[in-house]
């Protein structure tokens, strides 16, 4: 019994000493130290956070957005306000729940009072009402019960963020790039002209509680700076074009990736820039700036520049004779072969570039450079082949142009390099070159930003940027475009010749390693089409690349010509400017051609082209008659749509023709192209409504 008690005695003055030992310690913490741990306190708690700016925009060329910052706003409310007290909160709590289920119908209005209550009860400084919410729905909440008597006395509190967007969705989306959630970027031109587009960052005074979440303390703080906008060279209907082109053409080839380049021959503006890569459920998206970031060996493009250093060297002529070995070459222990089983023969050098024979190149730069391929290379440099554009979106690669003095460098590194291997550019920087040669040997940067303005006032202007004011000699430039042109005339791109739009370009069909890596992946193709047009007076130049084609062929002009193609006579179809010259041609060998049809349609069109015109009268029809001088335009006299009576529609285009046949109640079926040949049902005969007819255009 007294060893119990003993014990008990100890466990008592142990808590008395701890409880002395608590009240000391408080005692100290409050009246001693107390003004230290205050000042503590008021850091831990309270500290001033930096506010992010609105983004500058991103604009296309003729002023439509690109990329912008749209405003969001995050809603929250402080449960334990000064001024709301526990009556005002009460009567108010049922209208305030209904009021926000209107506004945000997501949550019912008995959801959204039980949430406030329990908020309440909680008491929570920073609970959550709706993330994301529009402006309009911000301006709906400030009338809500409760939330109009203001802040103070609300709770309301309402954060502004910005979110960046793309309106044209992945029209140009590599080159634009992308911010980060610190609203900075790294990619694009968004990374490029950060500091522009950024601003300068506010500063806020905030509360931290529970959690680790931050509260806005008042109204204390220096406001952010929004950032400047940018313009771009980016034409947002040619970039839709190339854009569609490309991603047809790739799931046609069922190609890896892809990318298309557009540029202003005279000024480097880059007008159209797309890079797509198919993805695991075979979708095509804008995931890597192929054009502006990637390197590879070009191959046959290449020919292009180890010719011109020859031709300025006064080594080669183009109208030399080199043999092509029926179509295989052994330079050292390596063999060069030709596309072509068998090779060309003995061919010039002109035609060795037009059919793009790997042996013919060789041979001839193998034996003007072969003992001296340091002054080879020396050329290539010369022309600045071996220096980056410098052009403003991030991530552009040194290219790769070794000399004789590399570790690299071997016994076929010349002939290879001829041929466009053991070298490796980027798409942008070959199709700089070719821009080059297309604007008298002007070496253009690309340009890819006009201007930098703010609130409307420009404030700063980016103009066109010679790199090299000549590349060459007039004498071999004037060559080099005529072996260009030959290529498209009769050469590997044959099958990219127009009746209206003259091209003048290479081809190119690479062998690249798989995955960076020959030995264990294996080889891929890349084909390319590199050029400009119109030939003899360049307005734009064009790259088209795809890499991994794996049906329907792999060859350049089979493959990425038709890109290039396509998006030329687009660019032709709606610029006047270019029809000048063919228009004028046809003049001079008489009136052009016209179909007849409506009457002003046709006076439009005539007008428009500057085509001259003889009109003879009246009417809503006409018929045309190309003169030596003038087109005709005779009153052309159709049945009235009661008589039942078949109109006469040759002549016409399709586009009238079925105007014409179905308002007449007829069912119409057609074949081939053109203007209407033939028609089944002769005109004037009368023709019960839902009779067929069967037209012939050609």
């Amino acid at each position: 019994m007294k060893h119990i008690r003993v014990r008990a005695n100890v466990v008592y003055l142990m808590l008395v000493l701890f409880g002395l030992a608590i009240a000391v310690k408080l005692f100290t913490i409050q009246l001693v130290e107390g003004d230290k741990w205050l000042a503590k306190a008021g850091t831990v708690a309270t500290a001033w956070r930096t506010v992010v700016p609105e983004r500058g925009n991103i604009f296309s060329e003729d002023g439509r957005m690109l990329a912008t910052s749209v405003p969001v706003y995050d809603v929250y409310m402080d449960m334990l306000a000064g001024g709301l007290t526990e009556p005002l909160f009460s009567d108010s709590l049922p209208q305030l729940a209904e009021c926000l289920a209107s506004v945000f119908p997501d949550r019912s209005a008995t959801d959204r009072r039980r949430a406030l209550a329990d908020a309440r009860a909680r008491g929570e400084r920073y609970h959550l009402i709706k993330r994301r919410a529009s402006f309009d729905q911000v301006q709906q909440l400030r009338s809500c019960p409760l939330y109009a008597m203001g802040r103070f006395k609300s709770g309301l509190i309402v954060e502004k963020r910005t979110e960046r967007r793309m309106p044209f969705g992945r029209l140009a989306k590599r080159t634009v790039g992308y911010v980060h959630s610190d609203g900075h970027a790294a990619v694009g031109l968004e990374g490029g002209f950060d500091e522009v587009l950024h601003g300068t960052t506010g500063r806020r005074l905030e509360r931290r509680l529970a959690g680790g979440a931050w509260m806005p303390v008042g109204d204390e703080g220096l406001d952010p700076v929004p950032g400047s906008d940018i313009h771009t060279t980016i034409d947002i209907n040619l970039q839709d074009v190339a854009d569609d082109v490309l991603e047809r053409q790739l799931r046609k080839h069922n190609a890896q990736y892809g990318c298309v380049v557009v540029m202003e021959v005279a000024t480097g503006d880059v007008k159209a820039i797309s890079n797509l890569t198919r993805t695991s459920d075979s979708t095509y998206v804008e995931d890597f700036n192929y054009a502006v970031g990637q390197a590879t060996e070009p191959g046959s493009t290449f020919k292009l520049p180890a010719l011109m250093v020859g031709l300025e060297d006064g080594l080669i002529s183009v109208t030399d004779t080199v043999d092509t070995r029926k179509g295989v070459v052994q330079f050292h222990k390596a063999y060069m072969r030709d596309s072509k089983e068998g090779g060309y023969g003995r061919i010039t050098l002109r035609r060795a570039f037009e059919v793009s024979s790997n042996t013919g190149i060789s041979v001839a730069l193998d034996r003007a450079y072969g003992k001296e391929p340091q002054r080879f290379v020396d050329g290539l440099r010369r022309m600045g082949l071996h220096r980056k554009l410098g052009v403003p979106v991030p991530g552009e690669p040194e290219p790769v142009l070794r000399g004789p003095d590399a570790k690299e460098w071997s016994g076929i590194s010349l002939p290879w390099m001829s041929i466009g291997y053991e070298t490796m550019f980027t798409p942008l920087q070959i199709l700089a070159f070719y821009n080059a040669v297309a604007n008298d040997g002007k070496y253009m940067r690309p340009r890819f930003v006009e201007r930098i303005s703010r609130n409307g006032r420009t404030l700063k202007t980016f103009e066109p940027e010679v790199i090299n004011g000549r590349i060459c000699s007039p004498r071999t430039l004037g060559i080099v475009r005529e072996l260009l042109q030959g290529v498209v005339d009769s050469g590997t791109a044959t099958n990219l010749r127009g009746l209206h739009l003259t091209i003048a370009g290479k081809t190119g069909t690479a062998q690249v390693a798989r995955n960076g890596s020959y030995k264990q992946h294996g080889v891929s193709y890349q084909a390319s089409f590199v050029g400009y047009f119109p030939a003899d007076k360049p307005l734009y130049s064009c790259i088209v690349v795809v890499n991994g084609p794996t049906t329907s062929g792999y060859y350049g002009n089979v493959v990425a010509g038709p890109v290039f193609q396509e998006i030329a006579e687009k660019i032709y179809s709606n610029r006047l400017e270019l029809q000048d010259t063919h228009l004028a041609a046809r003049r001079d060998d008489g009136a052009p051609v016209s179909m007849s049809g409506h009457a002003g349609d046709l006076r439009t069109v005539l007008t428009t082209l500057r085509v001259p015109l003889v009109d003879q009268g009246v009417s809503d029809w006409a018929s045309t008659q190309a003169g030596d001088s003038a087109v005709t335009l005779a009153p052309r006299q159709l049945p009235g749509d009661a008589t039942g009576l078949v109109p006469d529609v040759r002549g016409m285009g399709l586009r009238d023709a079925l105007y014409l046949l179905e308002n007449r109640g007829l069912q119409v079926r057609f074949s081939g192209t053109g203007m209407v040949r033939r028609q089944s049902l002769r005109p004037g005969d009368r023709a019960p409504v839902g009779s067929t007819i069967v037209i012939e255009l050609a």
